[in-house]
């Protein structure tokens, strides 16, 4: 069977011996041998870009979300532990005595018999954005009881959005 003028071509230059003077041979590659192209890269790269863009729009506002819902529920729980000091005691702490009153009993405690032996919660958390949260009784916006809240992300009293205090009257 004979070949195409072109193969005869190739099979008569790579039978050639190279001499010093002679062109450096280009091989041909397959398909699947073959490399990107500048382009194709450049395609790819756009649409990488895209994707990261998606998926950070779409997952900063979730833990903002998330943070807040931590210092709701941060609050409820500190909440409830202050609540179980007032069963057992009859009055929450004082402002001076503060939230450690939960961990530890207050040195000028009155009935330190009904304090619940290794305290109401067995360490004080930080809100999400790394405050202390604040203890005020009697209450500002719960006159009859107490406030207890985080301060929200810019660490100041008031704001809006993330920075909305997160208290016990929310």
């Amino acid at each position: 069977m004979p070949y195409s003028p072109l193969i005869q071509r190739a099979r008569k230059h790579l039978a050639m011996p190279r001499t010093k003077d002679s062109p450096p041979r280009r091989t041909m590659r397959s398909p699947s041998e073959r490399g990107f192209t500048l382009i194709e890269l450049m395609v790819v790269i756009v649409i990488i870009g895209l994707l990261a863009t998606v998926v950070v729009l779409n997952v900063l506002p979730s833990q903002d979300r998330a943070m807040v819902e931590k210092a709701r529920a941060d609050v409820s729980r500190l909440e409830t532990a202050m609540e179980l000091y007032r069963l057992h005691l009859g009055t929450y702490p004082t402002t001076d005595q503060g939230l450690n009153a939960l961990v530890e009993a207050p040195a000028n405690l009155s009935r330190r018999d009904r304090y619940q032996p290794g305290g109401y919660v067995k360490n004080l958390p930080e809100d999400p954005w790394g405050n202390p949260y604040r203890y005020i009784y009697p209450g500002e916006r719960n006159p009859n009881s107490f406030d207890l809240f985080s301060l929200g992300a810019d660490g100041r009293l008031g704001g809006e959005g993330l920075n909305a205090d997160v208290g016990n009257w929310n």
